[in-house]
């Protein structure tokens, strides 16, 4: 039998000793993992300390592709992740990005690459038809991300030609990632970021710049017949669809705008509102009429991707001058409701820069946020901001706070240590809007009751793709339900966190899963690996994932019932106005049912429930440590 995708060929790299190995996984191993997220955290369990310091020499990078990433002929196909301990949030954590660069390194014959310890210097990797190796990136420190991908391929020309060097695709940190940002992304293709967690900062840790790939092996499919069947059918399933097909096309994520808004649960100026009174002046509508670039939007597509949501932006005024990809849904509403502007020109620079410097949008607007509100409480002391003027509405402000963030300068320093870490060093906690001290995304819960369980028990910290419960609450995907009834959320929360852990560890893009569920997934991954996998299969791999996280994450700082909450502010402050007004997150209503269909106790996996899902060594090591409940 022909196992399809390259599946478990890994290359491991210690940046000390400059020793790389070359190993493949038992196929048992990826059975019960797959790839991308779930492969990624088993590796972390087995080789990384949870106690680790995310930023010294012991925690480990980790890059991911999955069984079907490159794959001619799927829906959505171009994705990768990056899997380490996140020094934002201190657990174990996953960050997905799209692009071409993914594709590219399953072409190299690659399915992981293991990134250890530190190395002395800065380096990069170059990585090229399964073989890597590290070199020289001295010359490249203190670069941004576009600077950093042209020189690359411009060096790299010397050995291969300009035609092929054009195609090597590269992820690179910039400045952000060097200075350790907290939630410094790795940005790949110029304008994509395995954005949340501080990925970024974790490779600065390790003076690793970039890795640079170029491939030219066809991934294998084990079942050619029945892989050409079940592809047509999801084809057809994904162009019956009005979302995949339709909206996300013409208007790409930013449709969503004027939708959450009118909801009432488009968060705005730090969530004291879900109702943004400008929101129309930076939808998706308005960014396609004004500074959309249709024909390299084009280019700047996924691999693979029939979907095509990318946005390619430019902007010709100053002082907000610029072009990129993007700005998308989230970090249009980051820099914008968030904050309160309406200058869809200076969200577009925000992000923009963001690209360039190697940083999360959504963290970085929301932690805006918090600091405006601070200022407004008298929290921060002017000569911190240095004559900046930070008040809501402020365009100069946001896009000057990017610059400081990203070189840690005057208030910038205090800003990359996320909002959290803001808010509290300045005397007002409740300020910070997060889980686990990520900052939440786009979505106002008090208006979707769901979504809050959703956010609370977040392994990864405050995430909106954990499970998107905006899709059957506010969308109507795969049907609609009541978005301020709490009474059945927490089965239907459970069951989109374990279906959503496979997508990430094919990887596949979640938008599929407007179109298509778990038995397509397992369709497609029987007829590329030859397996015989099940939609009941696909939900047990996903929840030994979700499992094995939280584990991590108890082992980590004793995670458990505490961390599964949310703000104050949406616990119990009503929504002021709008469709949502005089709601609240009624968090406990839905927390103790999930603990008891997940099988923990007090948001601590059992050992019953860890033994079920073939974790029994991993029961045992909770037990060692004291930290297994009941």
């Amino acid at each position: 039998m022909v196992l399809g995708g390259y599946m478990g060929k890994i290359v491991r790299v210690n940046l000390w000793n400059g020793k790389i190995t070359y190993e493949t996984l038992p196929e048992e191993i990826l059975k019960k993992w797959i790839g991308g997220r779930g492969l990624g955290v088993y590796l972390m369990l087995k080789e990384v300390n949870p106690k680790v310091n995310p930023l010294g020499p012991s925690n480990k990078a980790i890059v991911l592709t999955g069984p079907l990433t490159g794959i001619a002929g799927l829906y959505s196909p171009g994705r990768w992740c990056s899997v380490t301990k996140s020094p934002l949030t201190e657990t174990v954590h996953d960050s997905q990005s799209g692009g071409k660069f993914g594709p590219e390194l399953k072409f190299a014959g690659i399915d992981a690459i293991i990134i250890e310890d530190i190395s002395d210097s800065p380096v990069y990797l170059w990585v090229h038809d399964g073989k890597v190796e590290i070199r020289d990136a001295k010359h490249l420190w203190g670069m941004d991300v576009h600077h950093t991908t042209e020189a690359i391929q411009e060096e790299l020309a010397n050995e291969v030609g300009s035609n092929e060097a054009r195609q090597i695709k590269v992820a690179a940190i910039g400045p952000a990632g060097e200075k350790l940002v907290k939630f410094a992304a790795i940005m790949n293709d110029k304008n994509r970021a395995a954005g949340r967690g501080g990925h970024g900062a974790v490779w600065g840790s390790k003076k690793l710049k970039a890795i640079a790939v170029r491939g030219h092996m066809k991934p294998k499919i084990a079942k050619p017949d029945m892989f050409r069947e079940v592809s047509a059918q999801i084809m057809e399933k994904h162009r019956k669809n009005p979302v995949s097909s339709q909206a996300l096309p013409k208007y790409g994520t930013a449709v969503l705008v004027n939708i959450i808004n009118k909801a009432g649960i488009f968060p705005t100026r730090n969530f004291r509102t879900g109702v943004f009174e400008h929101a129309d002046k930076i939808s998706g509508e308005t960014l396609a009429e004004t500074l959309l670039d249709k024909k390299k939007s084009l280019e700047e597509a996924c691999w693979g991707c029939q979907m095509v949501c990318a946005r390619y932006s430019i902007v010709k005024d100053s002082p907000f001058s610029g072009k990129g990809g993007g700005p998308e849904y989230e970090t249009i509403w980051a820099f914008g409701a968030q904050t309160g502007t309406a200058d869809l020109k200076a969200i577009a620079k925000a992000n923009f820069l963001c690209n360039e410097l190697g940083l999360d949008t959504i963290s970085m607007g929301n932690t805006i946020g918090a600091l405006i509100e601070l200022v407004e409480l008298g929290k921060i002391p002017e000569e911190k901001l240095r004559g900046l003027n930070v008040k809501w509405g402020s365009p100069d402000a946001i896009v000057e706070l990017v610059w400081r963030t990203a070189y840690r300068s005057g208030i910038g320093d205090d800003l990359a240590e996320g909002a959290y870490r803001l808010a509290l060093k300045y005397g007002a906690p409740e300020v910070a809007m997060v889980v686990r001290k990520q900052e939440l995304p786009a979505y106002d819960p008090r208006g979707a009751q769901g979504h809050g369980l959703a956010y609370a028990t977040s392994n990864r910290g405050g995430c909106h793709l954990r499970a998107y419960m905006i899709s059957p609450e506010i969308l109507g995907v795969p049907k609609l339900v009541d978005r301020f009834e709490t009474k059945g959320k927490a089965e239907l929360v459970k069951h989109f966190q374990d279906v959503f852990g496979v997508i990430d560890s094919l990887i596949l893009c979640k938008f599929t899963s407007f179109a298509i569920w778990a038995d397509d997934y397992a369709a497609m991954l029987s007829a590329v690996t030859g397996w015989d996998v099940t939609a009941k299969d696909i939900e047990v791999i996903g929840e030994r994932i979700y499992n094995a996280e939280r584990a991590f994450n108890v082992l980590s700082f004793g995670d458990g019932r505490e961390y599964d909450t949310l703000p104050k502010r949406l616990l119990e402050e009503p929504m002021p106005e709008g469709p949502a007004k005089g709601h609240v997150v009624r968090l406990n209503e839905m927390l103790d049912e999930y603990y008891e269909l997940r099988g923990w106790i007090d948001g601590r996996p059992s050992r019953a429930k860890l033994e079920e899902l073939g974790l029994r060594w991993l029961a045992d090591r909770l037990e060692e440590e004291g930290l297994l409940p009941g």
